[in-house]
């Protein structure tokens, strides 16, 4: 019986990184932690290339210091882009990739967004050093006011094609925060001239759980009275769903809304931004 020789399995780079370039980015760096044979691709910049935005330079760009992410090897910007966010558009936006599957998401900071207009100046304030930390140079913090109105906006065109987003409010309420106990606010969420948003009820203290039944309120369409409730972020903000959007067009302004003309007044909240990012 002759022996049976060991066959090495070749195949040409390219081909390989074709291979490889049909699955995620979590599949290569699972396949090359485990075989030889996808090691090496799994290091190629074509292979990376693929898997990182293809604005990804140009959004690059609009940072403090590009060249510091623009110098590295490719799969070395895609990791630094999933591990920590850059600042982009003056330190406005911060923007990062889906580490598992190399899609857009942004947060647009408190500075980029429109708040209680007409009344920003006298109803909040802008701080610098705050707890917890933000990515962002400011916050805003409500003084006082008996209403909120906070609008945020982005180009569709930014987002990844073809995928499922969710926006959210990040905030933090202060320990001297009074006025949002119990108190709903009104989230919308769609594209600008569409005629169509998606609407709930949101509330920002953890205390209302399941003190308000889901029943219409007088004179607001049914779709209004899903409520939802603040969730804890592991940088130590908190965050609620404004509402969801899939990204299959290729032109649009999608706008985001968060208000209450009624009720108590209130104190003590301090915004980061908004959040968007895949579902």
């Amino acid at each position: 019986m002759e022996m049976m020789k060991k066959k090495s399995f070749n195949l040409p780079e390219d081909c390989l990184a074709m291979i490889l370039s049909l699955t995620s980015p979590g599949d290569v760096c699972r396949l090359s932690s485990v075989s030889s044979i996808f090691q090496l691709t799994g290091n190629s910049s074509a292979l990376w290339r693929k898997f990182l935005p293809p604005d990804y330079e140009s959004i690059i760009a609009r940072s403090n210091n590009p060249s510091q992410l623009l110098d590295l090897p490719l799969k070395k910007v895609y990791s630094s882009l999933c591990r920590y966010p850059i600042l982009i558009d003056n330190g406005y936006k911060s923007f990062w990739l889906n580490r598992l599957t190399g899609k857009k998401c942004y947060m647009l900071s408190a500075r980029a967004l429109t708040i209680d207009p007409g009344m920003i100046r006298k109803c909040w304030k802008w701080t610098s050093i705050y707890h917890p930390k933000s990515r962002f140079s400011q916050v805003a913090r409500l003084h006082n006011a008996g209403w909120l109105d906070i609008k945020g906006k982005i180009d569709v065109k930014a987002l990844s094609p073809s995928t499922h987003y969710a926006a959210y409010f990040v905030f933090a309420l202060e320990r001297s925060a009074y006025g949002f106990k119990n108190q709903p606010l009104t989230a919308t969420m769609g594209l600008a001239g569409s005629g169509e948003s998606m609407k709930r009820v949101v509330y920002l203290d953890v205390e209302t759980l399941g003190n308000f039944p889901q029943e219409p309120l007088l004179g607001e369409p049914v779709d209004v009275f899903m409520e939802y409730h603040r969730t804890h972020r592991s940088d130590g903000w908190w965050e609620v769903k404004i509402g969801e959007f899939k990204a299959d067009l290729e032109e649009g302004e999608l706008k985001m809304r968060l208000t209450q003309h009624r009720g108590d007044y209130k104190k003590g909240l301090a915004v980061q931004g908004i959040e968007i990012r895949p579902r």
